[in-house]
């Protein structure tokens, strides 16, 4: 399974969200691969994802895709990324 965080220009804040959603996962006991992008490489990183994370800022940058893409509203907590991914997951 692979998951793809992404910000805005890809430096501080998609490292953020990749170390957190990586803790999220093994909380739900899901293994799976976590990728950090930035807009301009969402695309091609999305393109055989599952699962998207992302700002409600950036959903439209997203374009088309067969990802669930999720909006994250507070890349620090760890709980939100964890009752959100066990949604889209179905764990």
């Amino acid at each position: 399974m692979k998951i793809v965080v992404m910000c805005g220009i890809g430096l501080g804040t998609s490292a953020i969200l990749k170390v957190n959603t990586e803790r999220a996962l093994e909380r739900l006991d899901i293994d799976a691969s976590v990728l950090a992008t930035d807009v301009a490489g969402v695309r091609a990183a999305a393109a055989d994802a599952q699962v998207i994370l992302t700002s409600s800022e950036l959903v439209d940058a997203i374009g088309k895709t067969n990802a669930d893409v999720i909006v994250i509203n507070n890349y620090f907590d760890v709980d939100e990324l964890v009752v959100k991914l066990d949604i889209a997951l179905g764990s």
